[in-house]
């Protein structure tokens, strides 16, 4: 009997064990790929680079609600302060000759002149949006713990100059419309990243882990936006390696001469975005300059992707 009664107690404590670790959300159980563990590296930011508060309008001027659907631009109401980088018209070369056929292959781009943001948005220029619009996320009407979404205003506190995550394309894009701007095409982020000489990263060819908020720093979450002044772009545009993921407009399709079926992610309903995230490391090719991931565009939102704006010139 003695016998009996042990053997139960041993089956009775596996059973729980194994039902905890079980319920332990994980990155792999969001549909992301594990990721060897890596040695942190002591990182001591920079002073981040503060973005103005835009001025308050006199008088304050009422709005009316709009629907989630429809963002119409309200933002020059709110004198939103811009402080985006202009680039120059030209040629520079595009993705990268090697292994990924998502990337591939090398190719030309001329672009006309345009403007983007200097920094990523951040929760309290998302916030500003969201007070005068009374746009609502798709997580904010989806989070639950099951599907690991987190209210974005909740993952904010206490982090307004940091890049605000938890918003779709779909977010995304109403944002920008409201702002009077647009998000940046694919061509544009990746010129504004790697400049003309084709660069990897966008400080050079060569990884350092001082240069951005990556897996190697051990920070393990959102930085404030300008933290990384020596990780900025050819052209001062910060933050384009690391930090969050960034959306942009394009659908993910195969770049011309590559076949529509390289990838089985090609194609509607998925939307790029670039420049890995705080989360991703060196291994993983992620944070290149040349690289793309996508997902789909209404329901693909996470706690390392954020994006910026652009406009025309």
């Amino acid at each position: 009997m003695s016998k009996l009664i042990f053997s139960l107690t041993i089956l009775l404590t596996l059973t729980v064990t194994t039902c905890c670790s079980a319920n332990q959300p994980t990155r792999q159980s969001r549909g992301e790929p594990l990721t060897p563990t890596r040695t942190a590296t002591q990182i001591v930011l920079a002073t981040p680079t503060p973005k103005p508060a835009p001025a308050t309008p006199t008088p304050k001027p009422s709005f009316t609600p709009l629907p989630t659907s429809k963002v119409e631009s309200t933002a020059t109401s709110f004198a939103i302060a811009e402080d985006m980088v202009l680039i120059p018209a030209g040629t520079f070369t595009m993705g990268q000759n090697g292994n990924k056929p998502k990337n591939t292959p090398a190719h030309a781009v001329d672009l006309p002149i345009y403007h983007i943001d200097r920094f990523e948005v951040t929760n309290d220029e998302f916030a500003r949006f969201v007070k005068s619009s009374s746009y609502v996320t798709y997580a904010d009407m989806n989070s639950t713990t099951k599907n690991n979404l987190q209210n974005w205003s909740e993952a904010a506190k206490g982090k307004g100059n940091h890049p605000i995550v938890y918003v779709t394309w779909n977010d995304a894009q109403a944002y920008c419309q409201w702002a009077g701007k647009r998000l940046p095409t694919e061509a544009e982020w990746e010129k504004a990243a790697r400049g003309t000489d084709g660069r990897i990263f966008p400080w050079g060819n060569k990884f350092e882990s001082g240069r951005g908020n990556f897996y190697e720093s051990g920070i393990r979450g959102t930085t404030a936006v300008g933290s990384f002044h020596d990780g900025a772009s050819p052209y001062g545009v910060e933050d384009m390696a690391g930090n969050v993921r960034e959306w942009v407009a394009d659908e993910f399709l195969p770049y011309p001469g590559q076949s529509s079926t390289a990838d089985r992610f090609f194609g509607k309903p998925h939307r790029v975005h670039r420049g890995g995230g705080w989360f991703d490391g060196a291994d993983e090719d992620v944070i290149t300059t040349y690289n793309r991931n996508a997902g789909p565009a209404d329901t693909s939102a996470n706690d390392d992707i954020g994006f910026r704006c652009a406009k025309d010139n």
